[in-house]
């Protein structure tokens, strides 16, 4: 192989392809040469790629060789460009295939694993009768199928009085429909005919009156096994049950002790980490080689762990202020890499 092998980063954008390089080659700890690329810098009739890389402190864009591994950093929901680079790199060599996940799919492969106790009950929106779901749990969470940063998640709670309350982000209800009358015209009205998920409502435990939920992180090592990289809990503001607009993210060690006796703790932490293995495994069954994903979960007001969903590209700047996590969720990716690299 010559020198050290290539790790190409797949991005979106051209403007990207610095600040995302920046990142990575600042937590580089092994033998790899490291370059950013997006779809349009793929000469497939040469068979070179024009990349940006940062040789002796100085960036220079270049043509290279196709990567030896290639890490993709692309928002995606196909795997069609991913394949056809691994017609010319070799199966097995990309990671994070696809990486916007549909919900309903991830919700499916979970529930016919081991994982189906932990998984509140989940329905297609069109399939279902919204109004016997909400009796039945009284609270349920409208989300699209592919939906990130908790855009679009609608919370719907069915009050004593028979109003039901449609709020968004906040606890706040944005409509009242009265009596429940005129509900499926407004539902339509909202969600019409666009591909939505219907969830089972957790009464989900609070913090200091916020609710919180905890995202683990899971990526794969060096020897190419699933680990946990960071266990954090982010909570939102206050009356806001959105908890990707957070207020904070803590490091669930310091939280889960205000939470739980110390045995509890531990027995708590073996779980949040087994389960999120678990999940990652079984996506990747279905979906392809990845190497990252985050598992968020939340405990209702018995303690009770719930997985939520799955997000296959996770944002790291939530681990800005956590220093103690920054270096292992940026350089485990290369370990990765490097570990595919040599397989």
């Amino acid at each position: 192989m010559g020198s050290s092998p290539l790790l190409g980063i797949l991005v979106t954008k051209r403007s990207s392809k610095k600040r995302i390089l920046k990142l990575y080659q600042r937590y580089h700890n092994v033998n790899l040469k490291l370059y950013t690329f997006t779809l349009e810098d793929i000469l497939w009739k040469e068979q070179r790629i024009i990349g940006l890389s940062l040789t002796k402190g100085i960036w220079k864009q270049s043509s290279f060789p196709f990567p030896h591994v290639v890490y993709n950093r692309c928002f995606n929901k196909s795997s069609t460009a991913i394949q056809r680079i691994e017609k010319v790199i070799g199966r097995n060599r990309c990671f994070n295939t696809i990486n916007f996940f549909n919900k309903w799919d991830i919700n499916n492969i979970l529930k016919q694993s081991k994982l189906k106790p932990y998984l509140p009950d989940t329905f297609l929106y069109n399939e279902v009768n919204v109004l016997e779901v909400l009796e039945k749990y009284k609270v349920i969470y409208i989300k699209p199928l592919y939906g990130a940063k908790g855009e679009s998640v609608y919370r719907l709670e069915l009050k004593d009085n028979r109003d039901i309350h449609i709020s968004l982000h906040s606890l706040a209800p944005r409509f009242i429909c009265r009596q429940s009358e005129g509900i499926h015209r407004k539902l339509d009205e909202l969600f019409g005919q666009k591909k939505y998920l219907v969830q089972q409502g957790v009464h989900i435990s609070q913090l200091d009156h916020q609710y919180f939920d905890i995202r683990v992180l899971v990526q794969k090592d060096i020897l190419g096994e699933w680990t946990v990289s960071a266990i954090t809990c982010r909570a939102a503001y206050e009356h806001y049950y959105n908890t990707s607009m957070c207020e904070t993210v803590y490091d669930a060690e310091e939280i889960l002790p205000r939470l739980f006796s110390p045995d509890k703790v531990n027995e708590i932490r073996c779980s949040l980490y087994e389960l999120s293995v678990t999940a990652a495994q079984e996506a990747e069954t279905y979906l392809g080689l990845l190497g990252e994903l985050s598992v968020d979960f939340v405990l209702d007001e018995q303690r009770k762990i719930w997985i939520i969903e799955l997000n296959g590209q996770p944002p790291k700047n939530i681990y800005n202020d956590l220093t103690c996590y920054k270096r292992k969720i940026y350089s485990r990716p290369l370990e990765y890499a490097y570990y595919l690299s040599q397989s």
